[in-house]
């Protein structure tokens, strides 16, 4: 206990001001970040991904295990789940610098890593695709390629504007989509406001079927007939593996027009949810799904 309160007061005395940046305060500067850092620990598939997007992914030592994109990621070692993180596992890694998406946890773990003076950089994630570029500079900062960054923003920005311009060309109706995250007890968890989910489904003409709620909560059969979706939405992890059979063996959805008509998606749960660089074309591959008469990939 006295080593672990001398390396809170270590940290607290030396990296203060990284912590600031970690907590995005407003008066952080980018030279505060340690850019030159050689050992890099990424927390989460979004910052993973874009670390390799900016050709970094050689400074990256280890991941945790939503970084599932690109495939090369896998042969970097796996620190846990990013809300079920191992300090010791990090630790291990001897890094210099640790960049984590923001939830990362558990907090006891989030505490002995900051603790240890190593510097953290926390990177925002709001459920927003107007966002996306603002996380991309972040990760861009910490990591010294703020040019790159920048270009990299743009481009994404730039083809959401394309792909919104698409999307509103689109025939009404819209399509009501159900997002899944799993099923429990014969209820289904779906995606309400304020959810990764709930932004790709908007961004690709679609209506969250489950905005009556916000966050992810399980549904009553009530809310779910109430909720009349015309397409069931899933991520196609294996983790999280969710089959149509399994989703329509459900009375609520099996009566429901997405029952009626086998309507079932299921896509990769970065690509899907990641809300990052490959967002606008996850969007579109979403929309060409929901609307195949109207819309090409």
């Amino acid at each position: 206990m006295q080593l672990l309160g001398s390396l809170r007061t270590t940290a607290r005395t030396l990296a203060t001001p990284l912590l600031l940046l970690a907590l995005a305060s407003a008066s952080a500067r980018a030279d505060e970040v340690p850019t030159d850092a050689k050992r890099i620990v990424s927390i989460g598939g979004t910052v993973t991904e874009i670390i390799y997007a900016l050709g970094d992914d050689a400074r990256i030592v280890a991941v945790d295990s939503t970084s599932t994109y690109p495939a090369s990621a896998a042969d970097k070692p796996d620190v846990g789940y990013i809300r079920q993180l191992s300090a010791e596992g990090v630790l291990s890694q001897k890094p210099d610098l640790i960049i984590a998406e923001a939830g990362a946890g558990p907090a006891d773990a989030m505490a002995i890593l900051k603790a240890s003076g190593i510097p953290i950089v926390s990177i925002p994630t709001p459920p927003e695709a107007g966002a996306i570029a603002g996380k991309i500079r972040a990760v861009g900062a910490a990591v010294g390629k703020a040019d790159a960054a920048d270009m990299l923003a743009s481009e994404v920005d730039a083809a959401l504007k394309t792909l919104e311009t698409r999307v509103s060309a689109l025939p009404e109706p819209k399509k009501r989509v159900l997002f899944a995250l799993s099923l429990a007890n014969g209820r289904v968890m779906a995606a309400g406001t304020d959810t990764s989910a709930d932004a790709i489904i908007r961004l690709a003409g679609g209506i969250n079927a489950a905005s009556g709620i916000s966050g992810y909560k399980p549904l009553s059969d009530e809310a779910v007939i109430a909720a009349a979706p015309e397409v069931v939405l899933v991520m196609d992890n294996p983790a999280m593996h969710l089959t149509a059979e399994q989703a329509f063996a459900l009375p609520a959805l099996q009566s429901s027009p997405a029952g009626k008509a086998k309507a079932f998606i299921a896509m990769d749960g970065l690509y899907l949810l990641g809300l990052g660089p490959r967002t606008p074309q996850a969007a579109l591959d979403l929309a060409a799904k929901l609307y195949p008469d109207a819309v090409k990939p």
